[in-house]
């Protein structure tokens, strides 16, 4: 159900795999995501089974609904009182939460996008973010850095980070104008990005010969980025120690039996919860 992150003591993080729920076809097993297309009564079943799991209620188990931009929410004492439709509210629109309540699980969804979590073993507070392409090359890890650093006093030295299940280098292959996006916006286009034979050549010959005879195929090769570095190198340009940054390696759209791959199954299929709980 869990794959497990060792940070600290008196933190639990991780994220949710493929298995132990009752979700089927391309959400199953395990999706917790109510925002992707899943029926509603097996998400509130596999909600309340990773509520178990953790040792919470289901109404302690936080998730944003996304939209690929760089709103950061404060989850504090006041938002577990308030009613779910306020609560729903409250997390619209939002890619990065972050929290110093004990017992509340903060999360994000992917399948495909970077998560990465963080903690502040110092003031014990936590955040979890979801960085995909726009939220990395808006640099929204930095952002709630920023915003943990003005709620919580933290200091970037001080924390702890994890970059979970997300798509390699070896399978994001984007588009010239993303690439030149983020060379724009000042990345290390040499040590980030590589040009890779586009995947339309992978075809057998013949297939690939008629391709090429119909104008299908224009460009031999396509640009990959690599997520994962982009979000390493962000998090050492804030002041985190290297040795304190955890990255899990796993390629979501290599191990899709394992990890939701939105690339390999399709946009209607489960997501990643990748959380962050306070004990």
């Amino acid at each position: 159900m869990i794959k497990e992150y060792q940070v600290a003591a008196g933190v639990m993080a991780f994220s949710t795999t493929r298995r132990g729920g009752v979700s089927q076809g391309n959400y199953g097993e395990f999706n917790i995501n109510e925002y992707c297309g899943d029926f509603a009564e097996h998400v509130a079943e596999n909600r309340k089974r990773l509520a178990a799991e953790l040792g919470i209620t289901t109404d302690h188990i936080i998730m944003p609904h996304q939209v690929h931009g760089v709103e950061v929410r404060n989850i504090a004492g006041e938002f577990l009182t308030m009613p779910e439709n306020i609560r729903k509210m409250v997390l619209e629109g939002v890619d990065a939460v972050m929290t110093d309540q004990k017992g509340v699980c903060i999360g994000v969804s992917t399948a495909d996008c970077i998560p990465v979590l963080l903690y502040d073993e110092e003031h014990h507070a936590v955040a979890a973010i979801h960085a995909g392409w726009r939220g990395t090359l808006a640099r929204i890890v930095h952002k709630t850095i920023q915003e943990m650093a003005f709620t919580y006093h933290t200091a970037p030295k001080k924390l702890k980070a994890v970059i979970g299940p997300g798509i390699s280098l070896d399978h994001f292959e984007v588009g010239d104008e993303v690439y030149e996006a983020f060379e724009q916006a000042a990345f290390p286009m040499e040590e980030i990005a590589e040009q890779r034979p586009n995947a339309a050549f992978s075809v057998d010959p013949a297939e690939r010969e008629r391709l090429a005879a119909e104008g299908n195929i224009v460009q031999p090769l396509k640009w990959h980025l690599n997520l994962p570095l982009c979000n390493r190198q962000i998090l050492l340009h804030c002041g985190v120690a290297e040795e304190n940054i955890q990255d899990c390696g796993i390629c979501t759209f290599a191990h899709s039996d394992e990890y939701f791959s939105a690339r390999k199954l399709g946009i209607e299929s489960g997501r990643i919860y990748t959380g962050i709980l306070l004990k």
